[in-house]
């Protein structure tokens, strides 16, 4: 399919999703119901979903039942928070009792849950209404969606593009309106990369905050579990009931874009980047400066270890868990999935044990970039939203693999686990959207969340 540029309306239908907390207000004012919201996302699901394959299962029958329990249980006084009657969307490496959990590969076929996931069980205490379980790439092992049993997932709004991975299915879903918010998994970016290259948010919090029980694991020393939504306070939102706890911030103020101090790690961050990414990145700094935040240029110590480390910590995980069905069932993994994880067999534990040294060295770099600011501020995705079927992209005159360029601005936050969190801040003259990621201090998502959400309103918009 030809590339295309996007019309006016397609922008606006990113841009103009109702946010849960706009919903919320809605269902307890009596202007909706669980029950019109599941629809209307099920309406879009029928409508949308094969031509961008967002969906590899749909639960509408289930979806209905669930609100109309939350409609029934809001009547009569019962109200379980925020998500209360909100439709979500889950990636299907994520256990739903009774329900297929595909990761995307043949090699799962059969298989059935018997549980319900740690995030699953808190959702449905939170009242939100499940409506299917979404593409993405093979086992999470990619960034474009593209290496999938069901097929690529396809950008909203030019489906010759990728949505980004590997949870792009789940970006797909919150971009178009097919549920409010998705939750997904983030080993090296697989949050954060699909909601840049679709437009959302995508919140990774920091290591270990959320339970991974009940979720296929990639590398379980990277992994990450979080919301991908429309706004700052939507994330805020599912990540308070993933917590599962209340209130999730009680020392956490709400502040203002003036009060905050940003750091902006140029050197290797902003090296490697395409030109209309840069300038849109650019001229959001210029605009949140005009808001009155202090920005100023700090230093990330020790960036040629980031891809060595992560390499060498990732693929050994991974194939400790592959291990057995790489000699029983190989054939049943797309090709570049299984060629990425036979590789992995050839690392020396040598190799990985040095990884995890070169770990302990980059935690401390980015808190050393930390001192001082309230969040650090670089690109999410250096380049727009990649053509499907395309390898390599030349970026500053060199060709590079699209992957590893996915990757690049996002991958050393999961070796160090520092919550980071991806924010829309432009567009391309051809739509496309352009991301900003502010990472936060270790452990203290809360903070980083407040900062997102005061950055939120100077981001996309020109500063009046």
């Amino acid at each position: 399919m030809p590339a295309r540029e996007t019309s006016a309306d397609q922008q606006a239908m990113i841009a103009d999703g109702m946010s849960i907390a706009s919903a919320g207000r809605d269902i307890r004012a009596g202007r909706t119901s669980a029950r019109q919201l599941t629809e209307q996302c099920l309406a879009v699901i029928a409508a949308r979903s094969h031509q961008l394959n967002a969906f590899i299962s749909v639960a509408a029958d289930s979806a209905r039942e669930q609100a109309a329990i939350a409609d029934r249980e809001m009547a009569s006084g019962l109200d379980r928070g925020p998500l209360h009657g909100i439709p979500v969307s889950l990636k299907d490496l994520i256990d739903v009792a009774g329900v297929p959990t595909s990761a995307a590969s043949g090699v799962r076929a059969g298989h059935v849950a018997s549980h319900d996931a740690v995030v699953v069980t808190r959702l449905r205490q939170a009242g939100a209404v499940l409506v299917g379980k979404t593409n993405l790439h093979e086992f999470a092992l990619g960034t474009t969606n593209e290496d999938s049993a069901y097929g690529p997932g396809r950008h909203p709004l030019d489906d010759s593009r990728s949505s980004g991975g590997s949870s792009g299915g789940s970006a797909i879903s919150v971009a178009t309106g097919m549920a409010f918010a998705s939750v997904g998994t983030d080993t090296g970016g697989s949050i954060r990369i699909p909601a840049a290259a679709c437009g959302v948010v995508g919140l990774k919090p920091a290591y270990g905050e959320i339970p991974v029980d009940g979720i296929v694991p990639l590398s379980s020393s990277l992994d990450h579990v979080g919301p991908l939504c429309r706004t700052a306070e939507d994330a805020e939102l599912v990540y308070d009931a993933l917590l599962a706890s209340s209130p999730s911030k009680p020392g956490v103020r709400r502040r203002q874009a003036h009060e905050i101090r940003l750091g902006v790690p140029r050197a290797y961050f902003l090296s490697m980047m395409d030109s209309e990414v840069a300038g849109e990145f650019e001229a959001a700094c210029a605009r949140l400066a005009d808001a009155g935040a202090v920005i100023r240029e700090v230093t990330i110590a020790q960036t040629e270890l980031i891809g060595a480390v992560y390499l060498h910590v990732s693929l050994p995980e991974a194939v400790a868990y592959h291990a057995a069905t790489l000699e029983q069932m190989p054939e049943r993994y797309t090709p570049a999935v299984r060629g990425r994880l036979e590789a992995g067999r050839y690392l020396l534990a040598e190799d990985y044990v040095r990884a995890q040294r070169g770990r302990v060295e980059l935690r401390a770099s980015v808190e050393a970039a930390l001192e001082g600011c309230d969040a650090l501020l670089l690109p999410t995705l250096p380049i727009p939203a990649p053509t499907i079927g395309v390898p390599t992209i030349t970026i500053g005159g060199k060709e590079e693999l699209v992957r590893n360029v996915m990757l690049r601005l996002t991958q050393l936050f999961n070796i160090t686990g520092h919550p980071a969190i991806a924010m829309p801040c432009g567009s391309t003259r051809a739509g496309l959207p352009v991301s900003a990621q502010l990472v936060g201090h270790s452990n203290q998502t809360p903070s980083l969340l407040a900062v997102a959400r005061a950055l939120e309103p100077h981001l996309s918009l020109p500063a009046n």
